[in-house]
């Protein structure tokens, strides 16, 4: 496994593969992987020649009181990760590298209609971070496509937008969440959970699955439904940030003759904020997910 450090050094590296006319995907990380992390890497293996993937943990999309400083940083099992998952290349750029001006200075790519909502109204400026470093590594890499998690939804329709607004020539490919045993997501602020937190924490999936079900059998008092799955996280000891049904395609606020809805969820369980959601269409009684054969360790 090739790793680059300098955008320079990453575009020497791309060319020789244009050159032989390969087919690139880009991988974007933060770190600190498990094995949802892996299993993009082993779709990218199935769409591209070459699979690249970035660990930036990005300043720009965390707020002042949210934990850039601790975020869990773990670049030696990482590597060793992503070398055994068959990686072509990891970049791994310096702050001053994607933001070689500071990030004061720096230009800010927003999607509006988007990013302002759910995640983006609990944490304002964060997918403006988002889109900007993503834009950013798009143009240092030039992929062909580029891979995200579904478990992060609104960040994954974010990205289409963008993509599309900007006429970027990258195919947006969504990957299904990859679960623990008992539903959990996996994400790297899973490990931030006690042990009895970990054992409650499935929970929010499993209230996010009631309202799908609602919806599946024709209940339509859309606010009712938002109340009540809020009221039982708060009631098993979650502190609530929101419980929202949207329409799935644009995220607007849902109407009782659509088909495809997502419900989506984000709640405090001690220092973990949890998120994530239920894709559902009313036509087809199952949502797409991925279940881990075996119980995995997060972080």
């Amino acid at each position: 496994m090739i790793v680059e450090h300098t955008t320079a050094e990453l575009r020497k590296r791309i060319k020789r593969w244009r050159e032989m006319n390969q087919r690139i995907a880009l991988v974007p990380t933060m770190g600190n992987l498990h094995a949802g992390h892996i299993a993009l890497v082993k779709q990218a293996h199935k769409l591209a020649d070459r699979v690249v993937v970035s660990i930036f943990v990005n300043p720009l999309q965390f707020g002042p009181k949210e934990d850039f400083g601790a975020y869990p940083r773990t670049p030696d099992a990482d590597r060793l990760q992503l070398a055994v998952a068959g990686t072509d290349l990891l970049f791994i750029p310096e702050v001053e590298e994607v933001y070689p001006d500071g990030m004061d200075a720096a230009t800010r790519v927003e999607v509006p209609a988007l990013s302002s909502i759910l995640d983006g109204a609990s944490r304002p400026g964060h997918f403006v971070g988002v889109s900007t470093v993503v834009v950013k590594l798009f143009n240092m890499v030039q992929p062909d496509l580029a891979i995200f998690g579904e478990k992060d939804y609104q960040q994954l329709l974010v990205i289409r937008r963008m993509t599309a607004d900007l006429c970027l020539p990258i195919e947006i490919v969504g990957h299904p969440t990859v679960r623990e045993l008992d539903g959990l997501a996996l994400s790297s602020r899973n490990q931030y959970l006690t042990k009895v937190e970990r054992a409650q924490a499935s929970l929010l999936q499993r209230v996010l699955r009631q309202t799908a079900y609602a919806l599946r059998d024709g209940s339509r008092d859309f606010n009712a439904l938002q109340k009540q799955a809020v009221g039982q996280l708060a009631a098993d000891g979650f502190k609530p940030d929101y419980v929202e049904i949207r329409q799935a395609e644009t995220l607007a606020a849902p109407t009782a003759d659509d088909a495809r809805f997502v419900v989506l969820g984000a709640a405090w369980l001690g220092k973990a904020r949890l998120i994530d959601n239920v894709p559902l269409d009313v036509r087809a009684p199952e949502e797409r997910t991925v279940v881990l054969s075996r119980p995995e360790t997060v972080g």
